[in-house]
């Protein structure tokens, strides 16, 4: 496995410096824990209706069509959203300021369900997801697949992104580093994988000081060369 040292040096060199890649990295901070912990929870459940409604879907569209969404799911307010009335349900499915896809409009009441148990187990969904150890990524995307709707694999980890917390991707370039590297021999399938992963990240982030959203875009910008 390649050290981090000598990914950021390709990284470096094919985005024109260690200044300009350290100015690439500058506008994806991560939040810390009392910043997501300090999330509305209505705007964690926005994030995953985004999350799967973009999925397999023009993101573009979903963009466009965005203050339609807000505006037909009530805000993306969790009591509202959890416990529907079958007159919002087929509403919905008329509704043409958003995407009328019945199983994607269902994961909303899904998950909206799921965020106000976390809510119960924890004072608010935020400080939940604000708790949840950087250490145990994967158990986090484990978590999610089990739990929600429409948010597994590359959605999930762009939805944990989204919060603000540390988080990679396994992207097609991401994907691509990692095979390089000898991390994976092929693009990541199961849970073995995704510990290996995991392992390598926290084997980077150690040596350099780095996050696992700051590590997973020096690997995505290292590819190419």
């Amino acid at each position: 496995m390649k050290s981090f040292d000598q990914i950021w040096a390709i990284a470096a060199k094919r985005m024109g410096g260690d200044a300009a890649l350290e100015e690439h990295l500058a506008g994806h901070r991560s939040k810390t824990a009392a910043q997501i912990a300090a999330t509305p929870d209505d705007r964690i459940l926005a994030q995953m209706a985004r999350q799967a409604f973009q999925a397999g879907f023009s993101w573009k569209v979903i963009e466009a069509k965005w203050p339609g969404f807000e505006a037909a799911f009530d805000g993306f307010a969790l009591n509202a959203c959890a416990f529907p009335s079958e007159e919002k349900f087929d509403a919905l499915l008329k509704d043409a300021r958003i995407v009328r896809n019945a199983r994607k409009i269902l994961s909303v009441q899904a998950n909206a369900r799921f965020l106000l148990d976390l809510a119960k187990q924890s004072g608010t969904a935020a400080k939940f997801f604000a708790d949840w150890p950087d250490s145990d990524y994967a158990g986090l995307l484990d978590l999610l697949k089990a739990r929600t709707t429409g948010l597994g694999g590359e959605s999930a980890m762009r939805f944990v992104r989204s919060l603000g917390k540390p988080s990679f991707i396994t992207s097609r370039d991401v994907t691509a580093a990692l095979i390089r590297d000898g991390v994976l021999d092929k693009p990541p399938s199961g849970k073995k994988d995704l510990q290996k992963v995991q392992d390598a990240f926290a084997a980077w982030s150690k040596s350099s000081g780095r996050d696992l959203t700051a590590i997973s875009r020096v690997l995505a910008m290292s590819v190419g060369v």
